[in-house]
């Protein structure tokens, strides 16, 4: 007898959906239960339904996908994450790895290889492909504890660090060696995931999780 595994999806692009929406669906095995087009969304659709997993992507309006992950955890919820996005790059995966994702896979990906994602995630396996996990494996070689704000990227760790420092766009962009639109992007992605108002009082969250003590 085949179990159902139950998902929610989260995408904020309808086309996308719908078309991965019809492929999962079409499978004996998989049950997609809702479908969500925001971060809120995404979450209140996971706490409602409890599925076994729920397929989310980086970024949407109100909430991206690591942050509903994070926040699906700090809930107890059992549901397991399975990111699906365009964004290959080491900053998103080891956030997602954080989070507390079990997958991370492409939107490039064919049909069958997603469905089988989330077959190998609803089985509690950890699903980021072969070159990615050995970038994780190298990382964590070199990392002793887990940094605070699991849903921020690498990045966004650093600027967060010098923002609580006191720095000023102008400088932390001569710091890290971008431009202040790159970095008042960083900022903003930073306000958006601890889900604060301004600056203040991202540098108050900052400090009190120890970040910005050294200059």
């Amino acid at each position: 007898m085949t179990t159902e595994i139950r998902i929610v999806l989260a995408d904020d692009h309808p086309m996308f959906v719908a078309g991965l929406r019809a492929w999962l669906d079409a499978e004996a095995d998989l049950t997609v239960l809702a479908v969500a087009a925001t971060g809120a969304e995404a979450f209140d659709a996971v706490a409602e339904h409890r599925p076994d997993v729920a397929v989310l992507d980086v970024n949407m309006p109100d909430g991206d996908g690591l942050t509903v992950t994070t926040r699906m955890r700090a809930a107890g919820l059992p549901t397991r994450t399975l990111i699906l996005t365009m964004y290959d790059d080491d900053d998103n995966v080891l956030a997602a790895l954080r989070a507390g994702a079990y997958g991370y896979t492409l939107k490039g990906a064919g049909g069958d290889e997603i469905a089988a994602a989330v077959r190998a995630v609803a089985r509690g396996e950890a699903i980021f492909g072969a070159g990615i996990a050995v970038r994780l494996l190298t990382h964590f070689a070199h990392t002793a504890a887990a940094a605070p704000f699991p849903q921020l990227t690498e990045r966004e760790h650093e600027v967060l660090t010098l923002v609580a420092r006191g720095l000023d766009n102008t400088a932390i962009g001569r710091r890290l060696g971008v431009s202040g639109k790159t970095v008042r992007n960083h900022v903003s992605n930073v306000l958006t995931k601890l889900q604060v108002a301004d600056r203040s009082a991202a540098i108050l969250r900052a400090r009190e999780a120890g970040l910005g003590g050294n200059s």
